[in-house]
């Protein structure tokens, strides 16, 4: 089963790689010099974090986001710091993937009550009655 910190799945930095370059975001000189843009990479095919039945809702909710090995990738640039872009993307990267697992949660048929529809039908019989008495019949 997956480990969870605050509600979102933990994901161990083994499994993560990472990959960084430069940031067209704020910084002014130095973003022209330091690799700021955060990059991380997760196999979700090969993580071990995730049961059989999890993997399966998050391969079909991430679809659009799965490259063809199975691969899912998160950038970050927001921040000046590679460091807190790595930990930006970390977090979307942790996010998302807890968003795809999570259970469906079924929607429970509900029946509106005798009393409503009394309700529904009088209000349609009142204005029935106003725009007929606004009538002017020959």
């Amino acid at each position: 089963m997956s480990t969870r910190r605050h509600g979102r799945i933990r994901l161990p930095e083994e499994e993560l790689s990472w990959r960084f370059s430069r940031s067209s975001g704020p910084g002014g000189q130095h973003v022209n010099t330091a690799d700021t843009r955060a990059e991380v990479l997760w196999s979700l095919a090969d993580s071990a974090v995730l049961d059989d039945d999890e993997k399966g809702r998050a391969a079909e909710r991430l679809r659009s986001r799965l490259t063809a090995e199975g691969v899912i990738a998160v950038a970050s640039s927001r921040y000046r710091s590679q460091h807190r872009n790595r930990e930006a993307a970390r977090v979307r990267l942790e996010e998302l993937v807890t968003a795809a697992v999570a259970p469906v949660a079924r929607r429970k048929p509900t029946r509106k009550s005798r009393a409503a529809d009394q309700r529904r039908l009088d209000a349609k019989r009142r204005r029935s009655e106003l725009k007929r008495s606004r009538r002017v019949e020959p």
